[in-house]
């Protein structure tokens, strides 16, 4: 396109952008000089500068899609969103609000943090996780990346219990990038995931066996496979008393949200409970705000178990992952 005619055919400019954002270098090859992008990103001009060398093609406030796109511009072609802003891409609803964008560059390039942008440079250039426009880390790297920048161990638990409550990673997928990616940050995740790996997938159970352990009952067994006598798969309880068959449920509302989910949750109970099994249930505030009441129920409902014949149900000696 010749110098200056650009003005007379707008789609050119926005066939080259993406979602409204371009490199100023671009720009420039269509044949709009330096001068006239600085005049239209000035102050009252019709376009902005998001970013050093990045373009946005309007005046207003950027979509989080256009920060994004951005990012990855000023990165440059391997650039990759990672942390929050890539899980929210994934769907992660708790990393939406977060305004800072993490970019993951090659070691070999350099570029600074600028504005929103927080970027890493690293060795470990994951491949990508395409998401419409956006290039991200895998889910695993995008965890930790996160993890590594989480000062409290609630949220941190929260963060990696949600993406393997998800079914987007496993706790060994999340110790082999931990194992495999820089020690800055590291302390807290590894924490966290030496919880998790104790048979705890969520956030709510790891509290629980930590009251559990004060109570002075006898010790409890973490998600395993309940048996009917005749071999049948009861449930998957989140803690289980095997010498008088109690079985304690943790109602987590987050995980629980839809019919559907609540409706496979009071099967799976009422299975247990023509079993004879008994059932004590406790939301995750409970455990947090009250443990004293909860103990009491765990205990009262030990007494009552044990004043009964055990029902013949037994536990499987491989437990494997089932769904409610």
């Amino acid at each position: 396109m010749r110098r200056g005619t650009w003005a007379e055919d707008p789609s050119a400019i926005a066939a080259v952008g993406r979602d409204g954002v371009v490199r100023a270098a671009t720009l420039e090859r269509l044949g709009v000089a330096k001068g006239t992008i600085s005049a239209r990103c000035a102050d009252g001009g019709p376009w902005q500068r998001i970013l050093p060398g990045v373009v946005l093609l309007h005046n207003g406030p950027p979509t989080t899609l256009q920060r994004n796109l951005a990012a990855l511009e000023y990165g440059g072609p391997d650039a990759l969103l990672s942390g929050h802003a890539a899980l929210a891409a994934f769907g992660y609803t708790s990393s939406a609000s977060r305004n800072d964008v993490l970019l993951l560059i090659p070691s070999t390039r350099h570029r600074r943090d600028w504005a929103y942008v927080k970027v890493e440079r690293t060795w470990r250039m994951p491949a990508p996780v395409h998401r419409g426009l956006l290039r991200l880390a895998p889910p695993a790297r995008s965890l930790l990346d996160a993890g590594r920048r989480t000062l409290q161990a609630d949220s941190c638990r929260a963060l990696l219990a949600g993406g393997i409550q998800r079914g987007d990673v496993t706790v060994d997928d999340l110790v082999r990038e931990l194992e495999h990616g820089s020690d800055r940050g590291s302390r807290l995740p590894r924490a966290v995931l030496r919880e998790l790996s104790d048979d705890a997938h969520s956030v709510a159970e790891v509290h629980a066996q930590k009251v559990y352990a004060t109570s002075g009952l006898p010790p409890m067994l973490h998600n395993v496979d309940v048996l009917s006598a005749a071999g049948l798969w009861i449930a998957r309880p989140d803690g289980w008393l095997d010498d008088v068959a109690v079985a304690w449920e943790i109602d987590s509302l987050k995980y629980h949200f839809s019919p559907e989910l609540h409706e496979a949750t009071m099967r799976r109970r009422a299975r247990m409970q023509r079993e004879g099994i008994i059932v004590v249930t406790h939301l995750p505030k409970q455990i947090q705000a009250d443990p004293a009441t909860v103990l009491a129920d765990l205990h009262a409902a030990h007494t009552r178990a044990a004043s009964r014949p055990r029902p013949p149900v037994f536990v499987h000696t491989e437990p494997k992952r089932r769904s409610a």
